[in-house]
């Protein structure tokens, strides 16, 4: 691990107090929820801000995990089938969840909860599955937060 931490494939954002990581393969729809999300939390008057999108420093800091971003890529999130978008940033966050997204026609219907994601070797995080095409998803993941100890 660098110093910056380990470089993964997602994308790293704060939602009010909550910091929140997306994970999955390309095109999975990672960097729109992530969009969503930071729209939906502005739109209720709430601090919204990127991290990083596509690549995401990770690390861990007692008993926090870190997301920082590479200066390379600084307010840039990209929007599939719509170009580059820049938006509000931040250098580095304190994640609280992973979220997983899905497609609502091949997951099940209730996926199984409780589950955590390992991000590295010793850093799990709790997971949150969201289809990508629900409405208002910054609303969906506070909902099922509360299934979680974790303090925000």
């Amino acid at each position: 691990m660098s110093a910056r931490g380990v470089n993964i494939h997602a994308t790293a954002i704060v939602a009010g107090t909550t910091g929140l990581i997306f994970l999955g393969p390309s095109g999975s729809g990672k960097s729109a929820l992530a969009f969503d999300c930071l729209s939906e939390a502005r739109l209720h008057g709430q601090f919204a801000a990127l991290v990083a999108d596509d690549q995401v420093f990770v690390s861990r800091f007692g008993t926090q995990v870190v997301a920082a971003r590479p200066e390379t890529i600084k307010g840039m999130i990209e929007l599939r089938h719509g170009g580059i978008a820049r938006v509000d940033t931040i250098p580095r966050a304190v994640l609280h969840y992973a979220v997983l997204p899905i497609d609502r026609a091949t997951s099940e219907r209730l996926p199984e909860q409780g589950i955590q994601v390992a991000l590295l070797d010793d850093v799990r995080l709790p997971a949150i599955h969201v289809p990508t095409d629900v409405r208002l998803p910054f609303s969906f993941i506070n909902a099922l937060m509360s299934d979680w100890t974790v303090p925000r």
